[in-house]
């Protein structure tokens, strides 16, 4: 769009007012370091699917016109202005951040092809462009020269996406995913730019199709765009990447802490098709003592496929099979897709009818489409009656002992074809269309499912979700969708998990094994490998694919799983602090290297080695036949072996010797490893002794403990540790003491020598 030229501003609190010859803009001091970037090109629906509440604070701002452009000032930060809303940003000591490019689009590099040509290639299946695409809304920002592009969710991809280019709009592709895939699943138009001394973040806050070209179309500028709505993003400026996704995260909310058992090992195939199936499950996990927290219910654990039903033909009397389930540790966690069956007589279907609760054609009848049940139709989860129905049909589930809900097909996905653009959805009580609401389906249905399960249960809710928007993490985990038994998705999920943790989302996993495709053995062991450290830790496979559970190959295979499975239940009490870091700070759990290690340059790029929390550092085998690999160890501290003790300096590489029993893991000197007990599902045992294992070094850590269950601890009733290790000592420090049951012991390895020590007070100091 032409804004023209600047006429003249207003400045009311944080907000500056621009009026141009054809269009008005608004600069808006969200934080001192956040700004919100803002023109109404559509305002009835003016308002955020990802940002719930007021995060504005009381921000100073100071604005000048100067010459013939407009500098707006905060303590932080100065944005200047100039005609057709062109902006650049720079801090207050005067280091750019970030400017908008003042050329032409451009296709760097573009053959020049006749249009008889593109006919051509077109009819052997090619896909063409007939030259640059252009969009209602178009921002270009200069490339600097330097930048690394982090971010931006479930992309299929590597950890630094320069040079791609990506679309925004949720997509079922359930055929083997490939590195240069425009869109997938999830829309999360977060973007961190990292330059040397710079880092900042883009959110594009436009839940219509949207795009981002990454220096793919030309090397001079990146750029992002939409088709609809308005334009409105938020540069998120840090002093680190850290501080970037904390920032990020402080507008679309941090994920809350989990239940326990959530972080135990989960077991999953579409499809356990009967109770018999299930329950032979449940009794192979025990047999081969092999840890398991859950058990899932795919799809045809339904009557006919409806939703809120059984199906009493495939699983009777499943009340009881869920009870003797639960006797035995183990969870149950049911699918439910939108989809609701078109029957009458069905009492989902009925009520929905009844009340107008689902999406509508054009010609004003309820839209129909095909999906699992066959013929159905699909709630308009837009509008806030639709929603509360929805969250009080999870008593259905949870009355039956139901532990969580699985929402798949949520893009929605449709089998006659994608859903139309022009059906007809609501944004609460303003009819709109698919377009408009098709990137936040899923994340109204999670929120909704979450709100049901929380007001049904008073736990914690479990939800996973396939697709959604930006700032779902506060209601759901999610993971990378139906990905393939192939070693290239196991490599890739890494940096896809990574990418989803920077973009906010920090209970995430891939599926372990593979969905489609079959599994082999090695595959398998070195997948379950990595599964180990994901938030997520769940093996799932595909109908009409062999078996993947640990034991359904040869007793190597069984013994490797089995290993890294207990391990994982060895540190379930670090990744819950993990959690407990994560719902203060918005930071991840599955962490890329360069967010803890920016500054070393080495770690830019690398995309097969990841951090979980700040201390422990994977690198995994991710090649089939590999028994050694190559290991970045980051500059700024030594590095313990976490299987042998050996310690090696950073900045340094290693070849590690890794046959197919052996993950390469690494803890950053100056850990403190808090650890359980093996046991065979989360509550098993209580747990009065801590194990802590102790590295070289000075560090301080930080423990958390809670009931695991329910929200008592936002009352206040949890304890905290403080773990201080310095000059060879250890202290221990109860810091805040608002939960009854605490640790009666700890056992202490201090460099590979164990201590029993009770702990009777608030302090323990100096235990050698």
């Amino acid at each position: 769009m032409n804004y023209g030229r600047i006429k003249y501003f207003n400045i009311e609190g944080s907000r500056v007012e621009i009026t141009f010859e054809n269009a008005v803009g608004y600069i808006t001091a969200v934080t001192e370091e956040i700004i919100n970037i803002f023109s109404p090109f559509k305002p009835e629906c003016n308002h955020s699917f990802a940002i719930e509440g007021d995060k504005s604070r009381n921000v100073h701002v100071i604005a000048n016109m100067v010459g013939n452009y407009i500098v707006i000032s905060t303590s932080k930060l100065a944005i200047y202005v100039y005609d057709n809303f062109q902006t650049q940003i720079m801090t207050s000591d005067g280091t750019l951040i970030c400017r908008d490019y003042k050329g032409e689009r451009e296709a760097q590099g573009a053959a020049i092809i006749t249009q008889e040509a593109i006919e051509q290639a077109r009819m052997e299946g090619h896909a063409m462009s007939d030259g640059i695409a252009h969009h209602k809304i178009e921002v270009l920002k200069c490339m600097e020269g330097s930048e690394c592009f982090y971010g931006l969710g479930d992309k299929y991809n590597f950890l630094n996406k320069k040079g791609y280019a990506f679309e925004m709009w949720n997509s079922d592709i359930p055929d083997p995913h490939y590195e240069s895939m425009p869109s997938l699943y999830k829309s999360i138009p977060f973007l961190i730019v990292h330059r040397e001394k710079v880092d900042y973040g883009i959110f594009f806050d436009n839940h219509h199709r949207t795009q981002f070209d990454l220096g793919k179309e030309n090397a001079g500028y990146y750029s992002f765009s939409a088709d609809d709505g308005d334009l409105n993003y938020y540069v998120i400026s840090g002093d680190s990447i850290k501080s970037v996704v904390s920032g990020y995260t402080y507008l679309t909310g941090t994920t809350p802490l989990p239940q326990l058992w959530t972080l135990g090992y989960q077991q999953c195939r579409w499809s356990y098709e009967n109770r018999d199936e299930l329950m032979s499950v449940a009794v192979s996990m025990r047999k081969n003592e092999i840890p398991c927290d859950v058990l899932y219910c795919d799809i045809d654990y339904m009557d006919d496929f409806k939703v809120f039903t059984w199906g009493e033909k495939q699983y009777p009397q499943h009340r009881e099979m869920i009870d003797t389930l639960s006797e035995h540790g183990f969870k149950v966690v049911t699918i439910i897709d939108p989809g609701v069956k078109k029957e009458e007589g069905y009492s989902v279907y009925d009520e929905g009818v009844r009340n107008d609760f689902f999406v509508h054609g054009t010609d004003g009848r309820i839209y129909e489409n095909v999906v699992w049940p066959g013929d159905s139709v699909f709630p308009d989860f837009g509008r806030r009656a639709v929603r509360n129905w929805w969250a009080d049909k999870q008593r259905i589930m949870t009355d039956d002992g139901v532990a969580g809900i699985w929402n798949d097909m949520n893009e929605p996905a449709s089998f006659r074809g994608e859903i139309p653009e022009d059906v007809v959805f609501c944004d609460e009580e303003r009819k709109t269309t698919h377009s408009e609401m098709h990137n936040v389906y899923g994340s109204l249905m999670s929120k909704a499912t979450y709100e049901g399960i929380r007001r049904h249960t008073g736990k914690r809710p479990f939800v996973i979700t396939r697709a959604c928007y930006s700032g779902a993490q506060k209601y759901t985990t999610g993971w990378t969708g139906d990905n393939q038994s192939h070693w290239s998705h196991l490599r890739y999920s890494i940096a896809q998990m990574c990418s989803l943790g920077l973009s906010g989302m920090a209970f995430i996993g891939s599926d372990v094994g593979g969905f489609g495709s079959d599994c082999t053995p090695e595959l398998l062991c070195r997948w379950t490998q990595v599964g180990c450290f994901t938030p997520l830790f769940r093996n799932h496979a595909a109908k009409g694919t062999r078996h993947q559970e640990p034991w359904a190959f040869d007793q190597q295979t069984l013994d490797i799983c089995r290993k890294y499975i207990r391990l994982r239940y060895r540190l379930i009490p670090y990744l819950y602090d993990c959690f407990h870091e994560t719902e203060s700070t918005g930071l991840p759990v599955f962490r890329p290297l360069v967010l803890e290690f920016q500054k070393d340059k080495n770690v830019l790029e690398i995309n097969d080695q990841f951090m979980v929390g700040q201390w422990l550092m994977v690198a995994p085998i991710v090649d089939q036949g590999r028994v050694s690999r190559d290991v970045y160890l980051p500059k700024g501290c030594n590095w313990y072996d976490f299987h042998t003790g050996e310690r090696f300096p950073g900045g340094t590489r290693i070849l590690r010797e890794a046959p197919l029993d052996t993950c390469p893991i690494y803890v950053r000197e100056g850990a403190v490893l808090p650890m359980w007990p093996v046991m065979n599902y989360v509550g098993e045992k209580k747990v009065d002794c801590l194990e802590l294992v102790v590295y070289g070094g000075d560090g301080e850590y930080l423990h958390y403990q809670d009931n695991g269950t329910d929200f008592a601890y936002r009352d206040g009733e949890y304890n905290l540790y403080r773990f201080v290790s310095k000059r060879g000592c250890l202290s221990v420090e109860l810091v805040n003491a608002g939960y009854a049951e605490r640790y009666e012991r700890f056992k202490i390895n201090l460099s590979g020598k164990l201590f029993n020590v009770k702990f009777t007070g608030r302090r323990l100091n100096a235990i050698r």
